[in-house]
Parts: C-alpha cells; sequence; structure tokens
C-alpha cells in the first residue's frame, strides 16, 4: 500500500510538508467549509451582511445562535467555522477598535483592523503549541473613504472584496454574485442579491427563522441588525419571486 504523501507533517502547525503546505492550516479551512453559509456584499448604500443560522434541532431557541456581531458603531462581522473560535476574534476586534478610539480620538479604519485580526490569526500558525483558528470572518463597515468588505482566513490571510461568501455554500453563493452583481447595486438590492445566494446555497431551505441580516449604512456609517419584522418582508419577498422564476422555467 502506498504510503500518504504528508504522513507525519500534520503533527504540528511548525512543520512544512515537502510540497510546501502546513496541513493544520489546511485542516481548519475545512473546519470553515463545515460551518453554515455567510455572505457580505458592498453597495452604493452600504454593506449588507447575510447569514444562514439554520438550527440542528427544533427544539434549539434560533436567537440564541449568534453569527453576526457588532464590532463598533460602524463595522460588523459574520463568522463561519467553529464559533467559540470566532467569538474570540469577535472579542480581540472589539477590544482592537476601543484601543484605536482611546488613543487615536478617532474611529478604527475597517481595513486596519480586519489587518490586526489577520495578524493575530498568522501568529497562531508560527508557534508550537497552538492551533489556527478554525474560523473564517466577513469583515464589513464604513470609513471615511466608503464602504469596506474584507474577507480573513484561518491563515491569516486578507482579500477586499465586492461581494464574498464563507462556509458551506460559498462556490455556489459566489457564482450566483459572479452572475449578479454589478457595481452601482443600492443597499435594498444588495440584501435581495445576498438572500438569492443564500437561498441557492441552501437549496431552497431559506426561512425567516434561519436567515440573520445585518446592515451598516453609508449615510449615518451605523450597525443595524434588521428586526424580525423587517427579515420577514425580505424572505416572504424572496420566495414569492423564486416561485415565480421557478413557473417561468
Amino acid at each position: 500500500m502506498q504510503p500518504f504523501q504528508g504522513a507525519g507533517y500534520d503533527r504540528a502547525i511548525t512543520v512544512f510538508s515537502p510540497d510546501g503546505r502546513l496541513f493544520q492550516v489546511e485542516y481548519a479551512r475545512e473546519a470553515v467549509k463545515r460551518g453554515t453559509t455567510s455572505l457580505g456584499v458592498k453597495s452604493v448604500g452600504g454593506i449588507v451582511l447575510v447569514v444562514d443560522k439554520r438550527p440542528t434541532s427544533k427544539l434549539v431557541e434560533p436567537k440564541s445562535i449568534e453569527k453576526i456581531f457588532q464590532i463598533d458603531e460602524h463595522i460588523g462581522a459574520a463568522t463561519s467555522g467553529l464559533v467559540a473560535d470566532a467569538r474570540a476574534l469577535v472579542e480581540k476586534a472589539r477590544m482592537e477598535s476601543q484601543i484605536n478610539k482611546i488613543t487615536y480620538n478617532e474611529p478604527i479604519r475597517v481595513e486596519g483592523l480586519a489587518k490586526k485580526i489577520c495578524d493575530m490569526k498568522q501568529m497562531y500558525t508560527q508557534h508550537g503549541g497552538v492551533r489556527p483558528f478554525g474560523s473564517a470572518l466577513i469583515i464589513g463597515g464604513v470609513n471615511e473613504t466608503g464602504c469596506k468588505l474584507f474577507e480573513t482566513d484561518p491563515s491569516g490571510a486578507l482579500i477586499e472584496y465586492k461581494a464574498t461568501a464563507i462556509g458551506a455554500g460559498r462556490q455556489i453563493a459566489m457564482d450566483e454574485f459572479e452572475k449578479k452583481y454589478q457595481e452601482n447595486i443600492k443597499l435594498d438590492e444588495a440584501i435581495e442579491l445576498a438572500l438569492d445566494a443564500v437561498y441557492e446555497a441552501t437549496e431552497g431551505k431559506t426561512t425567516v427563522a434561519s436567515a440573520e441580516i445585518a446592515v451598516i449604512d453609508a449615510k449615518d456609517k451605523k450597525f443595524r441588525k434588521l428586526p424580525d419584522e423587517e427579515i420577514t418582508e425580505h424572505v416572504e419577498e424572496l420566495l414569492i419571486r423564486k416561485s415565480k422564476e421557478e413557473e417561468e422555467d
């Protein structure tokens, strides 16, 4: 039997395989892929964050599942992967944003915060006795220079996007964004697009209870989670729109 080519090289985070791979980081990425789908969309009117928080049991209270977090007044984050790891990163992000405000008397820039989180993630890929964070974050917010949307990887890599997704349905959602995203998209249209992508990624299982939506409006630069009434309205419009599309097909 042919031995596994990378056998033994996944036992420590500090050991590279002969072909230059860090298997523990790749395993952390797999943990993210097993998480529920989270999405972010940048529009001319602000940032939209949408997550699928489908409960694993009917006994679970949907409100107790939190996948979108407020970081600062003008920044929010959507997570996928290990929830406990994500909460640790969110706490770090909140602390960094407050340190910046106290030190410089101004809100932290979205890209500056994303880089600080990625610096922390990268540090956990270099030292023995620790493991990478098994969580990815979509960090979105509004600066004085406009709307910003970043995706952070367990390796510490950082990429700015116009629209992105993480979690189990990433590829399906990204295909949807590739087809439908437009540069001048408005905030309401961005919510529709994100819900369309969630609907496709979850194979039509999107419900009011499973959807969580937050927006950061470009006008007032304020993070806001949509209340149940607004989510219900958006999801019902989505289901009506999808049923019409299926009838036309």
